[in-house]
């Protein structure tokens, strides 16, 4: 996870909270988040990038949807960095 961007990370959760999102849905998600547009030339690669690192998996709904979901080793890697943050950020005080 350390060798992710801000925004693949971001991309990361915002596939685990959803069931099976499709590209568009991330992007809205996202584009909430971040409060301006997303454009596909940055959402895509940056999808295929963490397809092609093993932590999501690319499915086909149709021959123009694809929706994607997080690999066990996704879940891992989320599960690690949230470990590593609680070291430094304790909000139950």
């Amino acid at each position: 996870m350390y060798d992710l961007t801000g925004f693949q990370r971001d991309l990361l959760y915002t596939i685990a909270g959803q069931e099976e999102p499709h590209g568009l849905a991330i992007k809205d998600e996202l584009e909430d988040y971040y409060e301006k547009e997303i454009h596909h030339g940055r959402l895509y690669p940056n999808l295929d990038t963490l397809v092609d690192k093993g932590l999501v998996e690319k499915g086909e709904r149709d021959r123009r949807t694809n929706y994607y979901t997080l690999t066990r080793r996704g879940r891992r890697e989320i599960e690690a960095r949230r470990e590593w943050e609680d070291q430094y950020v304790d909000l139950e005080e």
